[in-house]
């Protein structure tokens, strides 16, 4: 049983973001049955490493869409993107230290990221591109 399912409260109404929120919350449940099932150590850093590039790639789409759109939160979203993605680094550093046993934090951190960042920032947006036909 997944620990996170989709549903439309998670939906932005933009297709290729909710995608990639779906990604995100694929990765969150990958974590979690891995710490179920003892491996959450050997899951980490597999999971770090594609957090690190799903986090360059869905920055980077969701930043210019909102960029071209002139979305007038634009500078508030990029600044909440910056620490974000500065927390996956040190998640990543750490790892890297040798500190293998980040698996509970690191799934708090997503799914914290994943209720706080996607429910209440992007939410914010969604209506906006909605308005200017970004479906």
């Amino acid at each position: 049983m997944p620990f996170l399912t989709w549903t439309n409260e998670y939906s932005v109404n933009v297709r290729e973001i909710d995608a990639q929120h779906r990604k995100l919350m694929d990765m969150i449940n990958r974590l979690y049955d891995a710490m179920r099932e003892g491996r959450g150590a050997q899951a980490t850093g597999q999971v770090l490493r594609e957090l690190i590039d799903y986090t360059r790639a869905h920055f980077a789409y969701e930043e210019r869409l909102l960029s071209q759109h002139g979305y007038p939160e634009f500078p508030g979203h990029k600044s909440e993107h910056d620490r974000l993605a500065r927390k996956v680094t040190e998640f990543q550093q750490k790892f890297a230290a040798g500190n293998t046993m980040l698996a509970l934090d690191l799934s708090k951190f997503l799914k914290d990221w994943l209720t706080t960042h996607i429910l209440g920032t992007d939410k914010k947006y969604a209506a906006f591109l909605n308005g200017r036909g970004v479906a």
